[in-house]
């Protein structure tokens, strides 16, 4: 007869209160001044804070351990690892699409987590979100899937939310694309006007889940030259969740790689590419050269 399976009941995980402010970009600036190209500025604080930040499914699975991480003003984070690392659940936490088992998400030295006051639509107005499978409307044309969180969210005036939508999506080069629906583009087009409509909102913060690997190879290109263009020039902090490492280490101010639920390690993409520090990141970085 088989042995009867005892439930291990889930543990709650304790983690610190949040650091107060002045404190944290403090902490921030000694971890991070030399791991990152990103300029800092005298009395600068980070823009994200992770702190602790703990995830766990179904009261047993745990995705996420103890992450601390700091992101800077107008920073180009790329995070990288293999599946199942717990990249895209970060990413999730970030912008509340998954609600942290434990841990604090600050987001301009205002926590998120914790708090059922989160006016959640107002916190995603300033973080805008990318992801694998474009998330279009299928019976809206590229401009009026670029219009739409303009009006209903920003509450643009029509002609305020068309000015806008043209414009980004001619800067994602789709400009005479602007009157198709997603069923007569391309995944690659798909992905720039997916990307044109975070554009549009103006965000502080703009995530990026794995934005190339829905898509067939010869189509990465043209969304990568979008994303390129847009971390060097339009000054918008990035979070980047890829597998594109050419990406990465062309673009990034900070590499951060991660694997079972922790950041192994981070660092310039110089450093973490040609000399990393941990084993597995070695490992991990030789496997798909």
């Amino acid at each position: 007869m088989a042995a009867k399976k005892h439930h291990v009941p889930h543990v709650k995980v304790e983690v610190p209160p949040a650091l107060d402010a002045a404190e944290a970009a403090r902490q921030a600036y000694a971890n991070d001044k030399a791991l990152t190209r990103h300029h800092f500025v005298e009395g600068e604080h980070p823009i994200v804070r992770i702190e602790h930040l703990n995830k766990t499914f179904d009261g047993e699975t745990q995705v996420l351990k103890d992450v601390n991480l700091d992101v800077w003003p107008g920073e180009v984070v790329v995070v990288l690892g293999p599946s199942g690392s717990g990249k895209s659940t970060m990413l999730r936490c970030i912008n509340l699409l998954e609600t942290p088992t434990a841990g604090h998400i600050l987001i301009e030295d205002k926590e998120i987590t914790g708090t059922s006051k989160t006016d959640v639509n107002k916190l995603r107005q300033n973080l805008g979100m990318v992801f694998q499978s474009f998330n279009l409307f299928p019976h809206l044309t590229a401009k009026g899937n670029v219009m739409i969180g303009q009006t209903k969210v920003l509450k643009k005036s029509k002609e305020e939310a068309e000015k806008e939508a043209l414009k980004q999506l001619a800067a994602v080069g789709l400009e005479d694309r602007a009157d198709f629906k997603p069923a007569q583009l391309s995944g690659g087009q798909q992905q720039r006007v997916a990307i044109a409509r975070a554009v549009a909102m103006h965000p502080d913060v703009l995530l990026f889940d794995e934005p190339t690997s829905a898509l067939d190879p010869e189509l990465v290109r043209g969304v990568l030259d979008v994303m390129r263009d847009l971390a060097e020039n339009s000054g918008m902090t990035m979070i980047v969740v890829t597998h594109e490492m050419g990406f990465a280490r062309e673009v990034a101010d900070r590499v951060v790689f991660m694997e079972g639920g922790v950041v192994v390690e981070q660092g310039l993409p110089e450093e973490v590419f040609d000399h990393p520090q941990n084993e597995r990141t070695a490992e991990f970085l030789g496997s798909i050269k």
